[in-house]
């Protein structure tokens, strides 16, 4: 049994190993005066399906009431870079909001990070399938401000990951007492935070939605150990391998965004782990199968959709 779930983590490790690349791109808006220069990277597997990708990729950035002057895309190093140029008909020297929405014309979990900068000031913010409108600020914000949005962030993208969910539940139903469970969320939390030296060494870049797929199967396979080894001694150990492969996709994002989806997961398993220990022993294992095949099916369907 020890060899056969071996077997399985390695046959997986290729499609997990994957999962330190979020699927971004990353842009840079220079303002100057009624005017601003834009630059936008991405990776160039993001746009294969795209029949025109400059007017695909720039007509799903908006930077509030500027209009585009005029822009060129080309290839550089393994990345599309779009250049353009934008005016605007004042000036905003405080904020400007931004609308992004990537996301509709990439993957649906692709992540755009842009930074901001006027004179000396500059901003960073996050955009996905959940954050879509956000203000660029061109003044020094507060530690404070920056940690309560980079967590809050963080929070929003944990609580809305179907992977993640899954195997929250699943890690859950593993812990047989109120001790256990505290250990397994301890251990998984952990892990996550020692992914963050990982991430930047593993030099591979894949699609989102093989990232996705691999979380899915970390579900499947802690869904197959309750199954096979319901009382299965080293299990925290399958939690801090799983763990590491979790925390991959927080790697790259600032240490209060990890925090913040740190403190939404541990806040989810409460409640899991509550109702998972007053559940019949007898339910376990339907319950495990039942988390089994939702795992695959979420595999099956990020994979080739």
């Amino acid at each position: 049994m020890k060899l056969s779930r071996l077997a399985i983590l390695l046959g997986c490790a290729p499609l997990l190993v994957r999962a330190h690349v979020v699927s971004m791109s990353t842009g840079e808006l220079r303002m100057d005066g009624p005017t601003a220069s834009f630059e936008l990277r991405m990776p160039m597997y993001e746009i294969a399906q795209l029949a025109d990708p400059q007017k695909a990729l720039l007509d799903h950035l908006r930077f509030g009431d500027g209009h585009l002057a005029r822009a060129s895309c080309q290839e550089e190093d393994g990345a599309y870079v779009c250049r353009a140029e934008y005016e605007f008909p004042g000036l905003h020297p405080d904020s400007l909001p931004v609308v992004c929405t990537l996301y509709e014309v990439t993957v649906p979990n692709h992540v755009h990070l842009l930074t901001a900068t006027q004179g000396p000031n500059s901003d960073q913010v996050v955009f996905d399938q959940t954050l879509t409108e956000q203000e660029v600020r061109f003044h020094p914000p507060s530690r404070a401000e920056v940690i309560v949005r980079q967590s809050a962030s963080g929070m929003k993208r944990a609580l809305q990951s179907a992977s993640g969910l899954l195997f929250l539940a699943a890690l859950a139903l593993a812990a047989g007492s109120p001790r256990q469970a505290a250990a397994f969320a301890v251990v998984f939390l952990g892990s996550e935070w020692l992914a963050r030296p990982l991430g930047p060494r593993i030099p591979l870049a894949f699609t989102a939605r093989f990232f996705d797929a691999a979380m899915a199967l970390t579900v499947a396979y802690l869904a197959v150990e309750l199954l096979l080894l319901p009382d299965g001694k080293m299990r925290w150990l399958v939690v801090a391998v799983l763990g590491l492969f979790h925390g991959l996709s927080l790697a790259a994002f600032p240490v209060p965004y990890q925090a913040g989806a740190s403190g939404a997961q541990a806040a989810m398993l409460v409640p899991l782990a509550a109702g998972a220990l007053r559940t019949p022993k007898s339910w376990r294992s339907p319950a495990a199968a039942l988390l089994l095949a939702a795992a695959l099916g979420w595999f099956g369907y990020r994979l080739w959709n």
